[in-house]
């Protein structure tokens, strides 16, 4: 299931080249100093609205050529004339200033999650005013220049937005994507980077792990630059696919080149789970990563040398330069990596498509590098922001500031809680998280203990308040919740259980959880709720 966008193209009359582009909306400020002080800069792309369906089954009065022998969609089942409608109003024009309508194409969005995939319906016009003008909102631009734009970056500079580059760019390019498996859905945004989501173990409500490729056409002459950490004619970046999916991983590795960089932004499974594949079909791959990712990947996961990278060394892929940003903050050696032509920002699970990130205690997540991560890419001034699980983001800065505000917001309620009694985990997440599901609560649970280190650096904790004694507290927040969860769980399926049996069941369970815990790094969820 999907849901649907309808874009117009509108080509110029006095320039065939040319095609109208609107300025984009760009999410609400916070009315906060502090985090709009920070501006993304101003995003064109081809001008859409959501495409609803049809309720009354009504024909539209406007005629789209080829759309009755398109197999891909029925426009009959959408309101057409109500979506293109709004769609002009905002370019100041009327159905009657365009002349014959045509489908140009259909582009299905790969799966990223939680929510549905959106698939796009282009349609094509022609303006009939040779002298119309386009002001303030509007401009003309050709597929040249959009190259030009998404190409070569300046930060702060104007962005070309995805619609365009899904329409116009991407089929006359060179790229590695037109070698992939066509059963495959992905999505190339900017051009030349490749996002493949793939199903891998990770936590609700995400089902997948992007895979980043990045294939450039142009080979390097120079790989005998020492300035670089590693050379190579691809890349790609935090292969973690299922068991299942492997199959697919060795199709796309087949697909690369031979000489392959593989860059792992942190150990957790879902990251790191096709490594082993790699490692068959492409032995002389070079992994890079940081040291204390390679201590926590298995052995069976990669056997044999890798790269070490901590920050600020640059990669060459196909004469394009690549640089690592040490990010920690999810665990202590959380890596991102910066494509410096197209001022792309992989972000690894420091953000997420939905919701925030919760960090890994058990792997040196903190708090406080946490901060000040976030403001390091703020000061890149990407214009992309790619996230390993969930869509691209067109706002990286709103994202980040957002994710900023989230957090001083969390920080605010916990510090008010402990002032206000609160002494033990449990009573602090079930007091600052009463209004999220259970099952999230061990990860909001992490993510308390990492605020509560940041108060007690910040000195803002109540002097009667002990942190060595609620860190204490850990296990039995565990057994706590266990037992409440178990307990909400089995009634709401057997309530005639008595409470007793559901008790001593949650019990159990919690004290054989944590002995496992003990054993193995426990991979924190990435939440849709704001942990």
């Amino acid at each position: 299931m999907a849901t649907h966008n309808l874009a117009v193209i509108l080509k110029n009359p006095s320039n065939d080249a040319e095609f109208l582009l609107l300025k984009q909306t760009p999410p609400p400020k916070f009315s906060e100093d502090q985090y709009d002080s920070y501006v993304d800069s101003d995003l064109w792309d081809l001008p859409s609205t959501l495409l609803n369906l049809q309720h009354d089954h009504s024909h539209s009065g406007i005629v789209i050529q080829g759309a009755q022998s398109s197999h891909n969609i029925d426009l009959t089942k959408f309101d057409v004339q109500l979506a293109l409608t709004g769609v002009l109003e905002k370019l100041g024009l009327t159905v009657n200033d365009v002349g014959e309508w045509s489908l140009f194409k259909y582009v299905e969005e790969a799966e990223f999650g939680p929510e549905f995939p959106v698939n796009t319906v282009f349609i094509m016009g022609n303006l009939l005013d040779g002298n119309q003008n386009c002001q303030g909102l509007c401009k003309w631009m050709s597929t040249e220049s959009c190259l030009t734009w998404l190409l070569e970056v300046k930060p702060c500079s104007d962005r070309v937005g995805p619609l365009v580059v899904f329409a116009l760019i991407n089929d006359s390019l060179q790229s590695a994507a037109r070698t992939l498996p066509p059963t495959l859905r992905y999505q190339e945004y900017p051009p030349g980077v490749v996002i493949l989501p793939m199903r891998s173990k990770t936590r609700k409500p995400f089902l997948t792990t992007n895979l980043v490729i990045f294939a450039p056409k142009q080979v390097s002459d120079t790989v005998g630059d020492c300035s670089f950490v590693a050379h190579g004619d691809a890349l790609i970046v935090d292969p973690g696919c299922r068991h299942e999916y492997h199959e697919e991983l060795k199709q796309i590795i087949a697909c690369l080149p031979e000489k392959l960089i593989v860059f792992v932004t942190h150990h957790h499974l879902d990251h790191v789970e096709g490594l082993s594949i790699i490692q068959k079909c492409n032995p002389n791959a070079t992994l890079l990563a940081h040291e204390n990712t390679m201590r926590r990947i298995g052995k069976g996961d990669w056997s044999l040398g890798y790269t070490s990278v901590s920050g600020e060394e640059d990669i060459l892929v196909g004469g394009h330069r690549l640089t690592v940003i040490f990010a920690p903050g999810h665990t202590d050696s959380h890596m991102a990596l910066l494509d410096v032509s197209t001022n792309s920002l992989i972000v690894g699970d420091h953000c997420v498509g939905q919701g925030s990130a919760a960090l890994d205690i058990t792997s040196g997540g903190n708090m406080t590098e946490y901060f000040q991560t976030s403001y390091k890419f703020l000061e890149l001034s990407p214009h992309t922001l790619i996230p390993m699980h969930g869509r691209v983001n067109l706002w990286p800065k709103n994202m980040l500031c957002g994710y900023l505000k989230n957090r001083r917001s969390r920080e605010e309620s916990i510090l008010k809680a402990i002032e206000n009694g609160a002494e033990t985990l449990f009573d602090i997440v079930a007091n600052v998280y009463s209004g999220v599901d259970r099952s999230l609560w061990t990860a909001a649970a992490s993510n308390v203990r990492l605020h509560v280190d940041h108060l007690d650096q910040q000195k803002k904790l109540p002097k009667e308040f002990s942190v060595q004694r609620f860190h204490k507290t850990w296990v039995p927040f565990f057994l706590r919740w266990t037992c409440a969860y178990v307990s909400s769980r089995i009634q709401f399926k057997c309530p005639k259980l008595k409470i007793s049996s559901l008790l001593i069941t949650g019990t159990v369970i919690g004290i054989a959880g944590y002995s496992l815990g003990k054993k193995a790094c426990f991979h924190l969820s990435k939440t849709g709720k704001g942990a």
